[in-house]
């Protein structure tokens, strides 16, 4: 007869960190740091713009839908914004397939804390472990499969919005007001640093990430701009004390026709 019960690393008391944990018990579900051809980047779909900006009391994130592999669209409708927590949010840019599995495993990382610790982690802890397992996939970044992200939400313990950026090696940095990562990334900095103002409320801020998001796809071919005719538009969530939450397709397609009634009227 076959014993049915648990092996003993899964019922002993560990760590609150998942991926600790399978490093320890599964090694091989994690992402390997395996040789891979020169071009092996190449061959992956990678997201590209995203943008984040806080309002008077909310924390807005937005990404564009277009995945792309060399000089064609992979995907149109990708989806690069993601809810991580209760009050907070992560975006993906780079490659698609280790950026997606990243903030799986990060979330699934907050879930197993929060179940063994009994409380949330705190916003700077989510940060710092999102940091600490960037870091963990440099070996694939520096063979051309980078995932980068941005990540923010609503403070707890602070009564305020916080946003960090990241680069490849895991360095975390405190953005204040307004980050955008992606390729796209310069055209739509330049426009936040133009819209946004201190006080904006949560409707105003969308509206100056949608513009934001616009002009990146205006300057930059990786970056998908709004799909009127297949009613493709960007993802859209904001964070504040009432938890972390996608914005409607029918209130972003609202501000997209407004946002692109305004830009092509003759002048």
């Amino acid at each position: 007869m076959t014993d049915a019960r648990l092996p003993a690393a899964y019922l002993s008391a560990g760590g609150t960190s998942f991926t600790a944990f399978l490093q320890a018990v599964r090694p091989d579900l994690l992402p390997r740091a395996e040789a891979l051809p020169h071009a092996a980047g190449d061959l992956a779909p990678h997201g590209t713009t995203i943008v984040a900006l806080a309002s008077a009391d909310a924390l807005v994130m937005a990404g564009d839908r277009r995945a792309t592999m060399g000089h064609f669209i992979a995907s149109r409708d990708m989806e690069k914004v993601f809810v991580t927590a209760e009050r907070s949010l992560a975006g993906i840019a780079g490659s698609a397939g280790v950026g997606i599995e990243l903030i799986r495993l990060f979330r699934v990382e907050l879930e197993h804390y929060e179940k063994l610790e009994g409380v949330v982690m705190s916003l700077q802890g989510q940060a710092n472990r999102l940091a600490a397992m960037v870091r963990a996939n440099l070996s694939l970044a520096m063979q051309g499969l980078a995932a980068v992200p941005i990540f923010g939400g609503y403070d707890d313990e602070r009564e305020q919005v916080r946003l960090w950026s990241f680069d490849a090696t895991g360095g975390s940095y405190a953005e204040r007001e307004h980050h955008s990562i992606g390729s796209g990334s310069l055209a739509a900095r330049g426009a936040l640093k133009k819209l946004w103002r201190p006080g904006l409320t949560t409707a105003e801020a969308l509206a100056v990430a949608i513009e934001a998001l616009y002009d990146a796809a205006d300057d930059d071919t990786a970056t998908g701009g709004p799909d009127l005719a297949r009613g493709v538009w960007p993802t859209v969530a904001i964070a504040d004390a009432d938890g972390a939450r996608f914005i409607p397709s029918a209130e972003v397609g609202a501000v997209v026709a407004e946002v692109v009634t305004r830009r092509e009227a003759p002048r």
